[in-house]
């Protein structure tokens, strides 16, 4: 569950910048921050008690170890990530392995102006990583450290210690145990008691962890796993309705076609008769239990950046 496996163009230790178009990304972790810019669509996210829905031009900004996920609203969504491994900034302020903010919405802390240049910041790093002119890294470095200054300056944080954060990283193990568990087992009857059992806790432990942890409970979860599989096999081909029904793990049609009314409005089989997105040369699919993410080349990137530079930042 190391989402920076699928990240385009990983040129620069510490650092990653790409476009991405989603419907869905489960809950994941990792190591940086997460910096995410809303070009199209609308984006629900949440992280933990922090929930909300993004409007095309907001921005978000995930901690380091942070549980997070997000899914489209309505159409696929494509925002400009920025991810930034703590060691990267570490060396002239040490106290970033420790600072976590919950996750927060820049633009309603930061001034309409400081707002803008953290825009531009953005769009001189993601130009610069694309482009490779002449020491390019020192200006994407430069970029960086100056725009994770102005949201860390003003968005609310605290200061972790290191028996907190030691506590969240075996917290984060526990759920990346959870969600194995349940990758390995959804095709079947699956049960928390089983995975409560495997911890050594208790189910009463278990059921608020996971309510905690994914926002959900442990057999929500289960049944998105089981529709996203269901998708997945619609997308690659598969046309009889049952044998998609049996191999994602549905004991009952009628679960199996809820699940569809509830997350689409459309029957299964409605479902598999709509048009599927084109697959271009520019672009990577990622379609998995956990995503159904389109990444792009890297000239595919320089026009989608050339569109958002002339939306976001016109005569600049």
């Amino acid at each position: 569950m190391n989402e920076t496996e699928i990240i385009q163009h990983p040129q620069i230790d510490g650092l990653r910048i790409f476009f991405d178009t989603v419907d869905y990304r489960t809950p994941h972790v990792h190591e940086e921050f997460e910096l995410i810019w809303l070009m199209e669509g609308r984006l629900s996210v949440q992280a933990g008690p922090f929930r909300h829905v993004a409007q095309s031009g907001e921005m978000v900004l995930f901690d380091p170890q942070q549980t997070h996920e997000f899914h489209k609203v309505e159409e696929s969504c494509t925002f400009l990530c920025l991810q930034v491994a703590p060691t990267m900034l570490a060396g002239c302020f040490p106290a970033i392995r420790n600072i976590r903010t919950g996750g927060v919405c820049p633009g309603i802390y930061l001034s309409p102006d400081v707002f803008a240049q953290v825009q531009r910041g953005l769009l001189n790093v993601m130009r610069a990583y694309l482009e490779r002119p002449a020491c390019y890294e020192l200006c994407c470095a430069g970029h960086v450290h100056l725009l994770m200054y102005r949201l860390l300056a003003a968005a609310p944080h605290v200061l972790l210690t290191a028996e907190e954060n030691a506590e969240r990283e075996r917290r984060n193990a526990r759920l990346l145990r959870l969600i194995r568990f349940v990758d390995q087992n959804y095709m079947h009857k699956i049960r928390l008691s089983d995975f409560a059992r495997a911890e050594r806790r208790s189910m009463s432990y278990l059921s608020h962890f996971v309510k905690e942890a994914l926002g959900q409970s442990f057999q929500e979860y289960v049944n998105t796993v089981r529709f996203h599989c269901a998708c997945k096999l619609i997308a690659a081909g598969q046309r009889r309705m049952l044998d998609v029904c049996v191999a994602s793990g549905f004991s009952d049609y009628r679960y199996f076609s809820a699940a569809f009314q509830k997350r689409l409005g459309m029957t299964p089989e409605e479902y598999s008769r709509q048009p599927q997105s084109p697959v271009l040369d520019e672009m990577q699919v990622h379609h998995s239990l956990h995503s159904l993410e389109r990444f792009y080349s890297r000239e595919k990137s320089l026009e989608l950046l050339d569109r958002f530079e002339a939306k976001y930042a016109p005569g600049v």
